[in-house]
């Protein structure tokens, strides 16, 4: 029953944020174009519910000659490739804006497990033992306000599998408040990071 309830909540919400957004969107558009050649939108092939494939919406924030399909983490210098303006959309998760579309297209949901990329089997594979495949991925999610990415796959694929668990309309509140609260810090952004904490500990033990 909840489910039913979330997708009404999802599409009202969403509806309101790109009216109320609209401004925004067009301010951050106008400042992509002039930063750098190549599109406003970012498109990408992502996992969604029952791993079917969809396209996530950002806002560009590298340049256009960046390697394709590939996530930052696994790029050698990611800092490279990202514009002047991305690096303050991505700090800000501005660039995650545009993904209000894929909410309202019943792609995503406000708060769920975040999209791997298609060729992110080993999360996908993780996922599937906790049921995170199942629902609808969100905008932010308890893994984004709890590591993001610092976390390693499998503690990762883990608290995707505690919010499927614990979902309900008081989770849901309580992750987006968490979500604002770790935007306003910045918390667990690290470029090319994936995997931030367990890395640091590999090294520490050479």
């Amino acid at each position: 029953m909840y489910l039913v309830v979330k997708r009404v909540i999802d599409f009202i919400l969403s509806l309101a944020a790109l009216v109320v957004l609209s401004p925004v969107f067009l301010v951050l558009a106008v400042w992509i174009k002039l930063d750098s050649s190549g599109p406003v939108f970012f498109k990408q092939k992502r996992v969604g519910k029952g791993k079917a494939f969809f396209q996530i919406l950002k806002f560009r924030t590298m340049r256009t000659d960046t390697p394709s399909d590939m996530p930052t983490h696994l790029l050698g210098d990611p800092e490279a490739f990202i514009t002047k303006s991305g690096k303050f959309l991505r700090k800000t998760s501005l660039d995650e804006l545009p993904q209000i579309i894929n909410i309202l297209k019943g792609e995503m949901a406000i708060i769920g497990p975040r999209p791997a990329l298609w060729n992110q089997d080993d999360l996908v594979a993780e996922r599937d033992k906790y049921g995170a495949n199942d629902v609808l991925p969100g905008l932010s999610g308890w893994a984004q306000i709890n590591g993001r990415d610092e976390l390693p796959i499998p503690i990762k694929a883990k608290l995707d599998g505690d919010y499927v668990e614990r979902m309900s309309l008081t989770f849901d509140v309580k992750c987006f408040i968490g979500t604002i609260t770790s935007v306003l810090r910045s918390d667990g952004v690290v470029e090319g990071g994936t995997g931030v904490i367990e890395k640091a500990k590999k090294e520490v033990e050479r």
